[in-house]
């Protein structure tokens, strides 16, 4: 007669059992950890937006503001790359391509993009200006913290990069009337302007829309900016006091010249009686 199985002995049913259930013990550890993992990764992307947010200028905020969600957007002379990360931190929907001429600012902007892991929303290039840009590829652009001279013979030269682009952000340092003139020639509507204060400088900014009607623009408005002429910030009565002074010694200067130019002169004096004018209107 055969001697019972010892109790601790497994007969074969109970050894296939045993592997089903490993195996179904497996298989949900395993999603488990993909499932732990997936949540590392969504904690990991909070922190570095919550934690290593981008702290821009309030300059380069207010040109941030303009940016509407989910844009495509070139931000030309990108310098370190800090405004289209700032935008893709706040926006997850936003992709960008920051352009730089110089190679040490564009190796900046590569380890900025890098560091913030956005390299898969925000393409760094080096290039001259609109050249950078393929056909299509971005709907808006914007030219900050240059000369108003120089944005405009920016846009010039890449006038032919500019089919796709249904809003332009231009922050000039001076010569903000070149920007507005451009504006006007190649029917992109003012659409917002705004004044800043930083570092003892009034900057503004200014944003266009491509617009099929053409906007009429006088040689005054111009020069102010039409939309400021109707808000007349605080700042702007700063700005254009100062800027009155600063006309009136330019004047005295080229009166004491040897051969004056008289059609210079004349210019000048019709802006200073412009901002008498605009500064005795609503007086603060």
């Amino acid at each position: 007669m055969p001697k019972p199985l010892h109790s601790g002995f497994l007969s074969n049913s109970n050894i296939n059992v045993n592997i089903v259930n490993a195996k179904r013990v497996s298989l949900l550890d395993m999603q488990q950890a993909y499932s732990f993992m997936l949540l590392q990764e969504v904690l990991i992307h909070k922190e570095i937006t919550m934690n290593n947010s981008i702290k821009l200028s309030g300059r380069l905020e207010n040109v941030a503001s303009l940016i509407p969600k989910g844009a495509e957007f070139a931000d030309i002379g990108s310098d370190h790359g800090y405004l289209p990360c700032y935008v893709c931190l706040h926006d997850e929907s936003a992709q960008a391509v920051a352009g730089e001429v110089n190679e040490g600012p564009f190796l900046s902007a590569q380890e900025t993009v890098k560091r913030y892991g956005l390299a898969k929303r925000i393409d760094v290039r080096l290039g001259n200006g609109l050249e950078i840009l393929k056909d299509g590829e971005v709907n808006l652009v914007v030219l900050a913290g240059m000369g108003g001279a120089l944005i405009s013979t920016i846009l010039d030269e890449g006038k032919d990069r500019l089919k796709s682009i249904k809003r332009i952000i231009a922050q000039p340092n001076v010569g903000e009337r070149r920007v507005r003139q451009w504006f006007y020639t190649h029917g992109y509507t003012i659409t917002n302007e705004a004044m800043i204060k930083e570092n003892g400088h009034i900057y503004e900014i200014i944003a266009g829309d491509k617009n099929p009607t053409t906007q009429e623009m006088t040689e005054k408005q111009l020069l102010f900016g039409p939309r400021l002429l109707k808000q007349k910030p605080e700042l702007f009565y700063q700005k254009w006091e100062n800027e009155y002074a600063k006309r009136q010694r330019i004047i005295d200067q080229m009166k004491k010249a040897a051969l004056p130019n008289d059609n210079k002169i004349e210019a000048f004096k019709k802006e200073l009686t412009w901002i008498e004018e605009v500064l005795r209107d609503d007086s603060h």
